[in-house]
């Protein structure tokens, strides 16, 4: 069984390389078009930061309100300190 099995893949293997090797070159890209794509993807990506930060913020506002309505103290929030960036070391020659 094992053998059916690596001939089989050996087959497969091989005819996909020669498919993808007949492939035809993708079209140039227009620069207008191109520069459309950034910024639909800028504007999304935008779009998302802004919704996840807005749901984090209900989250938290849902934890602490069931925290209070348990009677349980409310955590304090912890300050995270952004990592400083190592400075850079020339290389040496």
């Amino acid at each position: 069984m094992k053998m059916k099995l690596l001939v089989l893949a050996a087959c497969l293997a091989s005819v996909g390389g020669h498919v993808a090797a007949k492939l035809p070159p993708p079209p140039p890209v227009d620069p207008a078009v191109a520069a459309a794509k950034a910024e639909k993807d800028k504007a999304t990506a935008d779009k998302a930061k802004a919704d996840l930060a807005r749901y984090e913020d209900k989250s938290v506002a849902n934890f602490q309100k069931n925290m209070k309505n348990a009677g349980k103290p409310v955590p304090k929030p912890t300050p995270i300190a952004v990592a400083a960036s190592a400075p850079a070391v020339p290389p040496k020659k």
